[in-house]
């Protein structure tokens, strides 16, 4: 299957029961490799942040770095349904920035659909970027933009008040016209039941396996952060020990004068050496 993933392919994949595959790229080089796999959506998420340009939080990414990542991606991926987050304080200001933000998403990053975080309080700014007719993905849970809000980085909905605000939020997003919503670090049980009270699909992320597909940061599986791996991620293969070993290798052979070698060398006739003074 060549052609491109769409939302009423996320649809679909819920009525089927068939689980929704999504992961975070940043580049062109992993976008490449990712769309080749036959992943269902790219999304370019803000957590960039964080594993792309070190920040310690995603509050710092702007609408210019997410559209600058979002170009490297689209230029890569062919069949992927590609999603960019729109950055903290590019939809809080007002419903007008919110829709001109989502529109440069598309327009100028040539993103497919925009993701955007938290419940009641975005309604209205959703509806307008639907209507706008920009697809739209939430976001509920654990939603870093609101970290300080949250009072850290831990799991939400685990009492009664804020399990049935998450549910009631979602249905609100899924009547303002969202395509699906992303649960983060929410108890698989609360994911469970939110996902089998919509319509539209849930994509979790550290929220059990009974949403209707999974998210994942790439450089979290792949290992490439040797300091930390979130108990929401499993890491599939160690790049941080492999990248170490080939770069310190490669360092030792220059010093070593073993590389480049013949075969990495280029040739030109002793008879044009000659003749140079």
């Amino acid at each position: 299957m060549n052609s491109r993933i769409t939302k009423s392919v996320f649809l679909k994949r819920k009525e089927e029961n068939v689980p929704i595959t999504v992961i975070t790229a940043y580049d062109y080089a992993m976008a490449k490799i990712i769309d080749r796999c036959g992943m269902d959506a790219i999304l370019i998420g803000d957590s960039l942040g964080n594993v792309v340009l070190g920040y310690d939080s995603t509050l710092p990414v702007t609408m210019e770095d997410m559209i600058h990542h979002t170009k490297a991606v689209c230029r890569a991926a062919k069949r992927a349904m590609i999603i960019t987050d729109l950055p903290f304080m590019s939809y809080e200001t007002s419903i007008a920035d919110g829709v001109r933000n989502a529109g440069r998403l598309l327009k100028e990053g040539g993103a497919q659909a925009v993701k955007i975080e938290g419940g009641e309080e975005i309604v209205p700014v959703v509806k307008a970027i639907v209507s706008a007719g920009i697809p739209v993905m939430g976001h509920l849970g654990l939603t870093p933009q609101s970290v300080h809000q949250l009072g850290g980085f831990k799991v939400q909905g685990k009492d009664e008040q804020t399990a049935q605000k998450l549910i009631n939020d979602a249905k609100m997003l899924e009547e303002a016209g969202m395509f699906s919503i992303v649960l983060e670090c929410v108890p698989s049980k609360l994911a469970d039941k939110v996902s089998k009270s919509l319509k539209i699909p849930t994509i979790g992320i550290g929220a059990g396996n009974g949403c209707d597909g999974q998210v994942i940061v790439i450089n979290d599986i792949l290992g490439m952060d040797a300091d930390f791996t979130p108990k929401l991620a499993k890491k599939y293969v160690d790049l941080n020990k492999i990248i170490s070993e080939a770069v310190t290798s490669y360092m030792t052979e220059v010093v070593a004068r073993t590389f480049p070698g013949e075969e990495n060398s280029f040739k030109m006739s002793d008879d044009v050496l000659e003749k140079l003074y």
